[in-house]
């Protein structure tokens, strides 16, 4: 809870800080790296650095979190705090590094201030961080208790490799220690660490799969522009090691919900659903399921006759696609909620490019789906969520 000291400090203030902290995020990162260049090697994403994410979904973060304090004083805005905490537990984020953040962040908003930086603004704006660093600590501590081993990542042999759709590759991994697997839940991920062409580490999140037991299952699409994605489809071949983390990710089935199931995905994004479909087959397969995809053609669809397969397991599930290729897909073009009927108690669950579920989420809630109905997640940092825009239409 905000103190009644920091609360009118933090209302008058939080105007300026919203729109300064986007320029103050890019200054912060470029002095706290300045310091500890180790940071870039396995643990912040440089790819998410350049292209300007990273630095937006702190900003986004800090401001949305001072705003929830000031407008639901009893409450922390849970479900944000929880997406973080996963993403920050999937990468090994020490605790002891939060000082590291506080040092370089205040000395660029104080350096971005000036003379506003006053000592009571500073110790408001001080307040809110660790009210929010003490919460994101608590939560990742929690998640790092439930594993069944004690570190952050453990190695991994590549024990396949196949083309599961044009530029797609999927991977098996099989433990290369004795180092305890934690058992994941349908939808979770894990992250992956590459070493790129210049020996960084550069870390990664996919979507764990099903797989055989006791493996780990990832598809990858490569990006040509990408840092990542092109080693893993050059270079990692049969035999090799790499780091993978703990399985870890909260965009998960509620098994005790009887609502109708909605999975909607596009392109790469079709990993959860996947996961998802697997999991309706072996623990509930009477559920009534509709199953939405989006591609750029048949050959492109990540594992499309696996898709087939599971809803033809599913009696009570549909598949309905479009495909950019004519006559390949149920549907041409781009997709097209109202073209099927979309049960208004449904739970609906998203996967894919942020502009695609951005557009099927509006659709969703014009068919009268409430906005807290519908769940998605997001490849890379989560831009959405913390500006609120996921939830302004609930």
């Amino acid at each position: 809870m905000l103190s009644e000291k920091s609360r009118p400090v933090i209302a008058q203030t939080l105007g300026i800080i919203a729109e300064r902290i986007p320029h103050i995020t890019p200054v912060f990162y470029r002095s706290m790296f300045e310091a500890r260049p180790d940071l870039l090697d396995g643990m912040f994403s440089r790819a998410n650095q350049k292209n300007g994410t990273q630095p937006q979904a702190l900003a986004g973060s800090i401001a949305m979190f001072a705003s929830h304090l000031l407008n639901h004083p009893d409450s922390y805005p849970d479900e944000v705090l929880s997406r973080v905490a996963h993403k920050h537990a999937s990468l090994g984020l020490d605790p002891r590094e939060y000082p590291t953040v506080h040092e370089h962040l205040f000395k660029a908003i104080a350096a971005d201030l000036g003379d506003a930086a006053t000592p009571e603004v500073v110790a408001a704006w001080d307040e809110v961080y660790w009210l929010m660093a003490d919460a994101l600590i608590a939560l990742e501590k929690d998640l790092y208790a439930r594993q069944a081993n004690r570190v952050a990542f453990a190695p991994f042999r590549v024990s396949a490799r196949e083309a599961v759709a044009d530029g797609v590759l999927a991977f098996e991994f099989e433990p290369a220690d004795g180092t305890p697997m934690t058992p994941a839940v349908p939808g979770q991920y894990v992250t992956v660490q590459v070493t790129v062409t210049d020996g960084l580490r550069q870390p990664r999140q996919f979507t764990l799969v099903p797989g055989r037991p006791g493996h780990r299952r990832v598809i990858v699409r490569e990006d040509p522009q990408g840092e990542v994605t092109p080693v893993l489809h050059r270079d990692v071949a049969v035999g090799d090691v790499l780091e993978l983390s703990n399985p870890y990710g909260d965009v998960v089935l509620d098994p005790a919900s009887p609502a109708p199931l909605v999975l909607v995905s596009a392109g790469i994004g079709i990993t959860p659903v996947l996961a998802f479909l697997d999991q309706l087959v072996r623990e509930d397969p009477e559920r009534e399921v509709l199953v939405l995809h989006a591609d750029h053609s048949a050959a492109a669809w990540p594992c499309r006759e696996q898709v087939r397969e599971y809803v033809s397991q599913l009696p009570n599930a549909r598949l309905v696609s479009w495909l950019g290729v004519p006559g390949e897909g149920d549907h041409e073009g781009r997709m097209d909620v109202s073209r099927v009927e979309v049960p208004a108690d449904a739970e609906v669950f998203m996967c894919g490019p942020l502009p695609f579920m951005q557009a099927v989420r509006s659709q969703l809630v014009d068919a009268g789906v409430p906005g807290r109905a519908i769940h998605y997640e997001i490849f890379g940092p989560d831009l959405w969520m913390l500006h609120d825009e996921a939830r302004a239409a609930a």
